[in-house]
């Protein structure tokens, strides 16, 4: 089975564990093209009811992920946790296989290494971390994130290019965006309260606060 190259917004997810279906239900309801793997045929049939699209391979095998075109996917996300073997095999297969935008989870901290030495470009504790939290970060160009009750958010994001060089008098976030921007990390130094008079640097880190959507929209501007 293969999949169109180039699927703007397309996530697939190998591994339909607790944590893999969470992630994976919670991207398909933000609107999000999901492709679910998993070797196990009774976790398939389970979720094929739920989700899109979900097929039954082994994924520690780059055929089979070369079968099913992933690089065609904008991200790759790993969420196997049973078997250390089988996550660091996978990323491994996906990165020879030419996916650069590799999500893995990690059990532990040693994990984590093997994940970041192998390829892996992002590494996630879903112990620590929901699989909404998760999905928010992987479809956008958020840094961190926080959903509070009645569709608010706080996050952390990267200046935009296009803002860059201007004051926040000047820029008006709230009008133009919808959000505000209630601190900003300047470079080489720590997080502060801003103001109008901030100007926002290249390279600098704001944090902001609105809706999940406008939220978003801030952090993807270019």
């Amino acid at each position: 089975m293969s999949a169109r190259r180039h699927r703007t917004g397309a996530v697939a997810v190998i591994g339909l564990g607790r944590f893999g279906c969470h992630l994976a239900s919670s991207l398909s309801q933000l609107g999000h093209e999901v492709l679910a793997i998993d070797h196990d045929s009774e976790r398939v049939q389970k979720w094929s009811a739920y989700l899109d699209r979900v097929v039954q391979a082994d994924a520690t095998e780059e055929g089979a992920l070369r079968q099913l075109d992933l690089t065609g996917y904008e991200r790759v996300v790993v969420a196997i946790g049973a078997s250390v073997e089988a996550s660091v095999l996978t990323v491994l297969a996906l990165v020879e296989l030419g996916v650069t935008e590799v999500w893995a989870r990690a059990t532990s901290e040693q994990h984590a290494k093997i994940l970041e030495r192998v390829g892996a470009r992002h590494v996630v504790f879903p112990e620590a971390e929901t699989g909404e939290r998760v999905a928010h970060l992987i479809i956008s160009r958020l840094l961190d994130f926080i959903e509070f009750d009645d569709d608010f958010a706080i996050a952390k994001v990267r200046t935009p290019e296009s803002l860059q060089g201007r004051s926040l008098r000047e820029v008006t976030p709230v009008d133009r965006y919808g959000v505000m921007v209630v601190g900003a990390k300047l470079p080489g130094e720590t997080f502060r309260y801003a103001s109008p008079e901030t100007v926002l640097a290249p390279g600098s880190i704001l944090v902001v606060e609105g809706s999940i959507a406008q939220v978003q929209q801030f952090a993807n501007l270019a």
